[in-house]
């Protein structure tokens, strides 16, 4: 299972490349009207937003790695906690604008709060020196983190089951992230 996680963590971690590589919207930009893609503000805190997520969700992984990479851990640290504070507040800010209306925008408005809030006392947590609590707020700031990838897991069934692109949306904006939580709380509640 760990190299499952790991693997759709790089795939998707490195999906924001291919937005570089392409002249036209295309995926979940061609949901937005003109008025939001040619908002500067808006283009700014999406690339912003991407490529910061990008970089937490391929380094997050390696914070619970054993061995070799445990020693690169403070410094993977501070760029993962850098790259959570940049996507996150991007995050929210384009949240305001997601497809499916209110109820996607709450959804990812709470993703992007909760990823920042756990990520900020995960680390006011080490700086106390208290590592339990670190582990356990970064447990759940990664999990809110891969939201990325379970967002693009549970999006195309959905579509695929309710025949309702917008609807399926609307849903995943909240699936993609409470079941990450739920999981981390229980894994919490054992360690």
């Amino acid at each position: 299972m760990r190299f499952v996680t790991i693997i759709l963590a790089l795939l998707i971690g490195i999906y924001p490349i291919v937005h570089f590589l392409s002249d036209e919207p295309f995926g979940l930009l061609t949901t937005k009207s003109l008025i939001v893609l040619n908002n500067t503000w808006w283009q700014i805190a999406f690339y912003l937003h991407i490529i910061f997520s990008g970089i937490s969700l391929l380094i997050g992984w390696i914070q619970f790695s054993k061995g070799r990479l445990r020693k690169l851990h403070r410094k993977i640290g501070y760029a993962y906690v850098l790259s959570v504070i940049i996507g996150a507040i991007s995050g929210v800010y384009i949240a305001f604008s997601a497809t499916g209306g209110l109820i996607s925008s709450v959804g990812f408005i709470a993703l992007g709060i909760g990823w920042f809030y756990f990520t900020i006392i995960g680390y006011y947590q080490i700086t106390l020196g208290k590592i339990q609590r670190h582990k356990a707020y970064m447990r759940y700031s990664y999990a809110l983190c891969f939201a990325a990838v379970t967002l693009r897991l549970w999006l195309p069934l959905l579509v695929l089951i309710l025949d309702d692109f917008i609807f399926a949306y609307q849903i995943t904006a909240w699936l993609c992230w409470v079941p990450n939580i739920i999981l981390i709380f229980c894994m919490n509640k054992k360690t």
